[in-house]
């Protein structure tokens, strides 16, 4: 069992810069990837960016430039480096962890959720 725990939310004003971090915890056979998404009161769950086992990244448009996510050596944390931050990106943001579980059980696909950390930006 997996067991992810964010940090690192908070107000800042726009413009300013936060780093989240993902806690990673507990056993699983292999990573597929690790990402962020954020949920705005209202609105649906977005993803905002992933890394792969490759280290190949990935961003949603709106924060291209903006955010950068990277991973510790082992997958024990990962983070997301938040820049010029503007209003539009106040949101409760998630870790998410895509594996897979051993040969024994067929490689089959688990993912996993932090509880999320609230990220507000102020105008």
């Amino acid at each position: 069992q997996v067991q992810l725990v964010e940090s690192g939310g908070g107000l800042v004003q726009a413009g300013g810069s936060l780093r989240l971090s993902c806690a990673v915890s507990g056993s699983i056979f292999g990573i597929n990837a690790m990402g962020w998404y954020r949920q705005a009161p209202g609105k649906q769950r977005e993803l905002v960016a992933t890394i792969t086992s490759g280290d190949s990244t990935n961003y949603t448009d709106s924060v291209k430039g903006r955010f950068t996510i990277s991973r510790d050596n082992a997958w024990n944390t990962v983070y997301l480096q938040m820049g010029s931050l503007k209003p539009e990106d106040t949101a409760v943001y998630y870790c998410n962890l895509k594996g897979r579980r051993s040969p024994t059980y067929n490689y089959r696909i688990m993912e996993y959720w932090g509880q999320g950390t609230q990220v507000t930006v102020s105008s």
